[in-house]
């Protein structure tokens, strides 16, 4: 149960190495919140960064005592630091967003309004800025095509963790014991009833992108590995499909010994030998990746820690 002084909205914002932004997000994000009128909570959660991002949230806290700040011992990533700022919420709405300024704050209106009409959830859809590269839009494209191909769960494209939750839905999605945490498929995961707000990206304000080419590699895996069996399907599949090429192919060459008509060659042994192996060691990896996520699940490690804090004396007379 929430306390009858629990902040109506509550804005989730995990942030890394974006001193440069926050005071620019910030002020979007009061300037938009004092039109609406409600009670609210900013809280930022510093994903390990090492420019002074949290002792820019320190310095708001003074400014405003609505501004919570969490700073994890080191960086655990986006989508940890996204789950803390929700399991330290007290808001009747929770909003997420990220704090580079692509997640405009002009839309927090929109996302209540469309919750207004009877949503528990109100997810955004990313229109690109002016500007996105070609490789970056098709990369994009081909992402949302292969993890919907492989995973059991559909993920809306261009999909964002710029998104309202009400609280019964925050507290399901908290309630979920797993430590890789791919949220935008668990929202889908979870049910409710959901809506869809497009919104126009805008160019970051400062800084540059920290997803890398390699992270969003392992994101889109996580997202794959958590939500679907198909690629251990595949796996089996293909290894079958090439079991019975080999085994064809050992008839055909026992055949051809038996009537004297082999041709001594290295070339077809070693084309069988690469193929069947690579695709032995692409079996061997698929089956790793999710060995790997029950190890890393069966540990029971703690997902993060915090080395610091700012604000969190101000909820003791809200705590559940």
């Amino acid at each position: 149960m929430l306390s009858s002084n629990s902040p109506k909205l509550s804005i989730v914002v995990p942030v890394y190495n974006e001193a440069a932004n926050l005071d620019v997000l910030y002020t979007a994000l009061t300037n938009v919140l004092q039109e609406i009128g409600r009670s609210y909570e900013l809280i930022f959660v510093d994903d390990g960064s090492s420019d002074g991002t949290f002792e820019v949230i320190r310095s708001l806290h003074k400014i405003n005592e609505n501004v919570r700040g969490y700073s994890f011992s080191r960086n655990f990533g986006h989508q940890t630091a996204l789950f803390a700022g929700l399991a330290k919420s007290r808001g009747e709405l929770v909003i997420s967003m990220d704090g580079d300024m692509q997640h405009p704050p002009e839309m927090i209106p929109a996302l209540l309004s469309k919750y207004e009409e009877g949503f528990d959830i109100v997810n955004t859809k990313r229109l690109d800025a002016k500007g996105t590269g070609f490789f970056k839009k098709l990369t994009s494209k081909w992402y949302y095509k292969i993890i919907n191909a492989l995973s059991d769960v559909p993920i809306e494209p261009a999909a964002a963790d710029f998104r309202l939750m009400n609280r019964k839905s925050v507290n399901a999605l908290n309630s979920l014991p797993e430590a890789h945490r791919f949220t935008r498929g668990l929202v889908g995961w979870m049910g409710f009833k959901q809506a869809i707000v497009p919104y126009q990206a805008a160019p970051r304000h400062a800084g540059a992108s920290k997803y890398t080419f390699f992270k969003m590699l392992r994101f889109g895996l996580d997202g794959i590995v958590s939500f679907s069996v198909k690629p251990l399907r595949i796996a089996f599949y293909t290894g079958f499909m090439v079991s019975i090429a080999s085994l064809l192919y050992a008839i055909y060459a026992v055949v051809q010994h038996l009537i004297g008509s082999t041709v001594e060659g290295w070339t077809s042994i070693l084309v069988s030998v690469l193929f069947i192996g690579g695709v032995t060691l692409l079996s061997l990896g698929v089956i790793g990746e999710y060995i790997a996520r029950i190890f890393n699940e069966v540990r029971r490690r703690p997902m993060y820690f915090f080395k610091d804090e700012v604000g969190e004396h101000i909820n003791e007379s809200i705590k559940e």
